[in-house]
């Protein structure tokens, strides 16, 4: 049986229907807007039903009882009367009054037959739109007690179909666009809040240096996130609060891990994500984007993870695909790689000859997670290499050592003269997008560089099992799972990896954006370094660290 709702707000309409969460720092400017192109009825409410947003969509969740009739009132006299005077029995009362929490009316109305409501209520608004039985309890901008659902409907149309000011520019989003964004935005907060799961409460293992962006990628309204070290006793206070840790995986135990499952408490993983940054992580640069992982990490093919229950869930639409092309698109005509923007050329001395097949290796962190849970047991460059070359006997071979092992920050090494019994050259100047440029085809491990070299149209062979393996995409020598089993074109799988998985900061602004937010700063170079002052030391100190490493190849 549906519920019925009751809200009594009968406030003048102040705010519009479409605006922005209340994110740290960020209030959306008020005013006049410009008039709203025309746009059909029908297609703006079903946009709005399947993004849910509108309203304070970002507020607290809450799940009616069993009872017929659900009272959104200031007060339970308020409440109380409504009841009695519309007949109601056993009422479940949620309060709206100043000193309420903020509640999501998503998490009500859907399930609800009748909301009952003064006409300053934009919940009426809601309900209209999901074509519910709608009483108005007085006169409001929101409805009347003579409208009918015919003039509830069209005074809803009317709110929403208002401009709202873009957080990125200076210019103003037509109501469609509007929703998009609120549908990018509220999938980030759901993942926060708890809307699959429990709220993040706390995080463990982040590194000083980019605990400001991660407060912004794990912002949910209510209580500031928590750092917390990362040892058992985060676990407890994790548990006292009822909610899950946010965990950067490399930088915690394993016996943190064995509690928090011992005492039910959710880890939810976060990593870099794959358009990161204008510089290395290892030299200090916070991250632009991350991935924020309820379920696994991407990167560890033992067990499912986010990514891969996108990949094999989403019934990817006209709309999914169409913009990973025109993302994919930008992304390769910017040259954008992981770590930044640009086409710096690669310095490859003489030409290759057009007959021979041109072959990149690029090298990874040896010890790196994303080696140790996706390489098969492989982790050594140099191996790679002789197995590349063994299937590659008459290619022209590029080795590409990796950047953070390369300046001396992390473990992978390879002495040039052994890397030339397998390559033909080593290629450390350049980005990365312009060798993908160069090349026909990529031998890797698990490296990012993969998936980067399949968005260029690079035939890329994947020697263990990478996040985008297993889609008949690569040709695939390690072990793929059976859980993966799914054919995706291109675009599918960029949308999966880059639209619906990730989250990306804007660097201007500060806030939570979509994707192509981050690529156009990046491009336009609007992407600064909060830290630069750090870089200059960490050079340094990778330095002396890459005299004092061994080498494969001694």
């Amino acid at each position: 049986m549906g519920r019925a709702a009751v809200s009594a707000d009968n406030a003048p309409r102040t705010l519009p229907l479409l605006r922005w969460p209340p994110f740290p720092g960020a209030s959306m400017p008020t005013g006049p807007a410009p008039e709203a192109s025309p746009v059909d009825r029908e297609i703006l409410f079903v946009a709005l039903r399947e993004a849910r947003v509108g309203s304070a969509f970002w507020g607290e969740a809450r799940e009616a009882n069993s009872s017929e009739a659900v009272l959104h009132a200031r007060t339970k006299g308020e409440a109380d009367t409504a009841s009695a005077d519309l007949g109601l029995t056993d009422p479940c009362l949620i309060a709206a009054g100043p000193d309420a929490p903020v509640i999501d009316p998503w998490s009500i109305l859907p399930d609800a037959r009748h909301l009952i409501a003064h006409g300053g209520d934009e919940w009426i608004a809601i309900a209209a739109i999901l074509g519910l039985q709608v009483t108005v309890l007085t006169p409001g901008p929101y409805g009347s007690p003579s409208d009918s659902a015919e003039a509830l409907s069209e005074r809803a149309f009317e709110a929403l179909s208002s401009t709202m000011p873009d957080p990125f520019s200076d210019a103003w989003l037509e109501p469609l666009d509007a929703i998009a964004l609120l549908t990018d935005w509220r999938r980030v907060l759901d993942g926060n809040r708890g809307g699959s799961g429990e709220r993040i409460v706390a995080a463990c293992g982040m590194s000083w240096w980019k605990r400001e962006e991660i407060r912004r990628f794990l912002w949910s309204p209510g209580k500031p996130l928590k750092f917390l070290r990362a040892n058992v006793g985060a676990v407890s206070a994790a548990a006292q609060a009822e909610g899950a840790i946010a965990i950067w995986p490399s930088r915690v135990s394993r016996d943190l891990e064995l509690d928090a499952t011992a005492n039910e408490v959710p880890l939810v993983r976060v990593e870099d994500g794959f358009v990161r940054s204008v510089g290395l992580g290892s030299n200090l640069v916070p991250p632009l984007s991350v991935i924020v992982d309820r379920q696994g990490i991407h990167f560890d093919p033992s067990r499912p993870s986010d990514l891969e229950t996108i990949l094999v869930t989403t019934t990817f639409t006209k709309a999914h695909k169409h913009r990973a092309a025109a993302l994919r698109k930008a992304i390769v005509e910017a040259g954008i790689s992981k770590y930044g923007a640009g086409h710096k050329p690669a310095k490859t001395a003489e030409k290759v000859e057009e007959s021979k097949r041109l072959v990149l290796v690029p090298g990874q962190v040896e010890n790196d997670m994303s080696v140790l849970a996706g390489g098969g047991g492989l982790t050594s460059n140099l191996e790679l290499l002789k197995r590349t070359r063994a299937l590659e006997p008459d290619a022209e071979i590029w080795w590409r050592p990796h950047p953070d092992v390369d300046v001396g920050h992390r473990v992978g090494a390879v002495e040039d003269e052994a890397a030339l019994e397998f390559a033909d050259r080593i290629v450390r100047e350049g980005s990365m997008s312009e060798l993908l440029a160069q090349v026909d085809a990529l031998h890797t491990l698990t490296s990012l560089s993969g998936f980067e070299a399949l968005m260029r149209g690079v035939e890329v062979t994947c020697h263990g099992v990478p996040f985008y393996s297993g889609w008949g995409l690569t040709r695939d020598l390690g072990d793929v799972p059976d859980r993966r089993g799914r054919v995706l074109s291109l675009d599918e799988l960029v949308a999966g990896v880059l639209v619906l998985y990730p989250r990306y900061l804007d660097p201007v602004t500060g806030l939570p954006c979509p994707p192509e937010i981050l690529i156009r700063r990046l491009a336009d170079g609007e992407a600064s370094n909060r830290l630069g002052w750090v870089e200059p030391i960490r050079r340094i100190q990778g330095r002396i660290m890459r005299r004092l490493r061994p080498t494969s190849g001694r």
